[in-house]
C-alpha cells in the first residue's frame, strides 16, 4: 500500500506507527523523483528534509503554528503533506503551484521564502507579535546552513536569542560544521543530550525542584555547576553564547528521534537552536553522488537521472570563458561571486586562478564591499550576482563603491525574466537601481558575442563602477556587434530597446511590415549613459515611439526618454512597454513575454495601436 495515497490530513499522519512513518518517506521520496523528473526544480535540497519535515508536522499543526523557510526551496515536502499533492504536476509551471512557500497558496505557508538568511528574523517578529496579541502558537525558523553564511542570520539569531521570546531556530546542517569545539568529549556528551532519557530526567528534575523557592535555588546553582564544567571541557558554541537552549547535533533522518526533541524544543519555551544533521539527495542515488547537479534541475531520467545534454553554450558560459581570458592578460583580473560558482559560469576561472577567485556563501553585501577594497588596492574586481540577489548589496554598490568612484565591474547574471523560480527570482528591478547610482555605466548586450567585447570594454577601458547586465539562457535571432545604434531604418515607427529585447523588436517590426508599416529600430548598448540624439533623431522623422523594456516601469529608461524628449521640444505619440508596477510570477519566459505584452506579437499590437492614433 501507498503510505502517501493514504494521508488526507494531519490527523491521518499522526495515526501512523514508526513503520508506517517510514514507509510514508520512501514513497514521498519516489513521489519526489517521478514528479521532478517531469517539471524540474529542487530536488536534493527536499529528499534531505523528508524525515525532518514529516516529524515537523507530526509535532506542530502549522495551519496555525508558524514556520519560516530560509530559503523556501526545500518546501516540497511541506507542500505535499498540506494539500497540494495532486498538483505537483503543476509545478513551477506557469498557473500552477510556486516552488517556493506561498500564503496565497496554504494557510500552512507562513511567509514568502526566496532569498536566504532572513527566517530568524522574520519568525522572531511573528513570535513578538504572538506575545503582543496574548496568542498561543508556537514558531520555527528551518534554515539550512548555507543561510548562516549571510549576515542576516547573525542579526536574527543575536535579537531572538536575547529576547526570551519562545522560538525554535531548527539548523538544517547538510555540509557545514557549526560547532568549532569538535571532539571525543564533545561527540559524546552530544550523543548524551540527544537521548530521550537525558531529557526525561531533566523535565523531572526541574518539576521536582520548581515547587519551593529553596528548590528552585538549588537547580539554578547545579545548573551553574553543570554549565561551568561542560565549558571548561569542550567550551560553548556560538549558539549559547547568544543566548539560545542548543541541542543536538541529532540525526535528521530519525523521526522518531526528531519528534521528541522537537516535543522538548517546544516545551522548553525560548529560545532553541535544534541542530539536526541531513544528507542532501538522501535516497536517490545519482542525488547522494552529485547533490550540487540536483539542487535545481530540469527534466531528467529517473531511472538513471541523466538529464538532456545543453545544446547551446549560454550568456553565463560566456562571461566565464571571455574573463577567463581577461585574467590571463592582466593578473589584477579577479572574480568573486556569492555561492554561485556554477551558477555564474565561473568554474573554469576557479580551476585557473584559483588565486583570484572567491566564494564568499550567501553574502552579497560583502561581496561588493570586498570588491571595493580590492579595487581602491589597484585590483579589477569582477563581481559576479544573479539580478534578484544583487539588490541585497544596493547599500554597498552606494557607499563602497560609487562614493569613491572605484572600478569595480558587476556581472549582473539572470536579468530580465528567468522563468520557472517565479517573482522572488525575476531580475525585474536592477536596471531601475543600477541607473540611480551616480557613476555608473550600465551596459546590455544583445548576444553573446556583444556580451565578450561588453565585458572587454568594462573591464579595460572603463572607470568606476559598471554593470553588464545579460539574461538567463542562449541567444537569440540577433548575433551581431552592433556599436551603431539604429539596426533597422524605417520610416513609420521607432522602437526603442536593449539586451536580447532586440530579438522581439525585430519580430514586431516583421509583422508590421507585413501590414504595410515600416519600424525604425534602435538598439541602446549603454542605457547610463543614455545617448539621446538618435533616438531624438528617429522620432522627428517618425512622429511615434514605443520604449521596449524587460523591467519594471519605475525608473525604466522610456521614462527618461519620453521625459527628454518631451523637454527638448520632440513631439509625437510616446509609449513606453515593460514589466509594469508588480511581481511576475512563475511560468516559461515565452509564457511570461506573451502574458506581460513583451512578445513580438504583442508589441506589434502595441505598434499598431500607436500607429492608428
Amino acid at each position: 500500500m501507498n503510505v502517501l495515497d493514504s494521508l488526507h490530513s494531519r490527523e491521518d499522519l499522526l495515526k501512523l506507527d514508526r513503520f508506517h512513518t517510514d514507509a510514508l518517506c520512501k514513497d514521498i521520496r519516489t513521489f519526489l523523483v517521478e514528479h521532478l523528473s517531469q517539471t524540474g526544480g529542487h530536488l536534493a535540497s527536499n529528499l534531505g528534509v523528508v524525515e525532518l519535515t514529516v516529524a515537523i508536522h507530526k509535532v506542530f499543526d502549522l495551519s496555525k503554528d508558524r514556520l519560516v523557510f530560509d530559503v523556501g526551496h526545500q518546501s516540497y515536502v511541506h507542500k505535499i503533506l498540506t494539500g497540494r499533492k495532486d498538483r505537483f504536476d503543476t509545478l513551477r509551471q506557469f498557473g500552477g503551484i510556486s516552488g517556493f512557500p506561498k500564503p496565497c497558496e496554504s494557510d500552512c505557508d507562513a511567509f514568502v521564502a526566496g532569498h536566504a538568511s532572513n527566517a530568524v528574523s522574520v519568525a522572531l517578529g511573528m513570535a513578538r507579535a504572538r506575545t503582543l496579541k496574548e496568542q498561543d502558537y508556537s514558531v520555527l525558523a528551518l534554515m539550512g546552513d548555507g543561510a548562516l553564511t549571510g549576515g542576516l542570520a547573525y542579526e536574527g539569531l543575536n535579537d531572538a536569542g536575547e529576547s526570551g521570546e519562545p522560538l525554535i531556530v531548527i539548523l538544517n546542517d547538510n555540509g557545514m560544521s557549526i560547532t568549532p569545539n569538535v571532539g571525543g568529549i564533545a561527540r559524546h556528551l552530544s550523543r548524551i543530550r540527544t537521548r530521550p532519557g537525558y531529557y526525561q530526567l531533566k523535565k523531572a528534575w526541574r518539576a521536582a525542584t520548581k515547587g519551593s523557592r529553596l528548590g528552585r535555588l538549588f537547580y539554578r546553582l547545579v545548573h551553574s555547576i553543570k554549565e561551568a564544567l561542560k565549558r571548561s571541557l569542550i567550551g560553548s558554541n556560538l549558539f549559547e553564547e547568544m543566548g539560545f537552549e542548543y541541542i543536538g547535533p541529532a540525526d535528521g533522518h530519525d523521526v522518531e528521534r526528531l519528534v521528541y526533541l522537537l516535543q522538548h524544543a517546544k516545551e522548553l519555551k525560548k529560545p532553541v537552536v535544534l541542530h539536526v544533521i541531513t544528507q542532501k539527495g538522501k535516497g536517490y542515488a545519482p542525488a547522494e553522488a552529485t547533490p550540487d547537479r540536483f539542487h535545481g534541475i530540469g527534466k531528467f531520467d529517473p531511472a538513471t537521472g541523466q538529464t538532456s545534454p545543453e545544446s547551446e553554450p549560454n550568456f553565463s558560459d560566456t562571461f566565464g570563458k571571455t574573463l577567463v581570458q581577461l585574467a590571463a592578460e592582466d593578473s589584477r583580473v579577479c572574480a568573486i561571486t556569492a555561492a554561485m560558482q556554477n551558477g555564474t559560469g565561473l568554474d573554469e576561472f576557479a580551476a585557473a586562478y584559483p588565486r583570484r577567485f572567491f566564494d564568499v556563501g550567501i553574502a552579497e553585501g560583502h561581496a561588493v564591499s570586498m570588491a571595493g577594497g580590492l579595487a581602491k588596492q589597484g585590483m579589477l574586481p569582477v563581481v559576479a550576482v544573479y539580478s534578484t540577489f544583487l539588490q541585497r548589496a544596493f547599500d554597498m554598490i552606494l557607499q563602497d563603491t560609487a562614493l569613491m568612484h572605484l572600478h569595480v565591474v558587476f556581472a549582473v547574471d539572470r536579468a530580465g525574466l528567468v522563468g520557472n523560480d517565479g517573482d522572488t527570482h525575476q531580475g525585474e528591478f536592477d536596471v531601475g537601481f543600477l541607473r540611480q547610482v551616480p557613476g555608473m555605466t550600465v551596459l546590455c548586450p544583445a548576444n553573446q558575442a556583444e556580451l565578450a567585447w561588453m565585458l572587454r570594454k568594462a573591464v579595460f577601458d572603463l572607470s568606476g563602477p559598471v554593470a553588464v547586465r545579460y539574461p538567463k539562457g542562449g541567444d537569440g535571432a540577433y548575433t551581431e556587434i552592433c556599436p551603431a545604434p539604429v539596426i533597422r531604418q524605417g520610416r513609420d515607427m521607432t522602437l526603442v530597446c536593449y539586451g536580447t529585447m532586440v530579438n522581439h523588436a525585430l519580430q514586431a517590426a516583421e509583422i508590421l511590415a507585413q501590414k504595410g508599416f515600416d519600424a525604425e529600430i534602435i538598439k541602446l548598448n549603454s542605457i547610463k549613459p543614455l545617448d539621446i540624439k538618435p533616438i531624438s533623431a528617429s522620432v522627428e522623422k517618425t512622429g511615434r515611439l514605443i520604449v521596449v523594456e524587460e523591467t519594471a516601469a519605475c525608473g525604466c529608461v522610456g521614462t527618461e526618454i519620453v521625459d527628454k524628449l518631451t523637454r527638448s521640444g520632440v513631439r509625437g505619440v510616446m509609449r513606453t512597454l515593460n514589466l509594469g508596477d508588480r511581481f511576475i510570477p512563475h511560468g516559461s519566459v515565452e509564457q511570461l513575454y506573451a502574458c506581460t505584452g513583451l512578445d513580438g506579437a504583442s508589441i506589434a499590437r502595441s505598434a499598431l495601436e500607436v500607429l492608428a492614433e
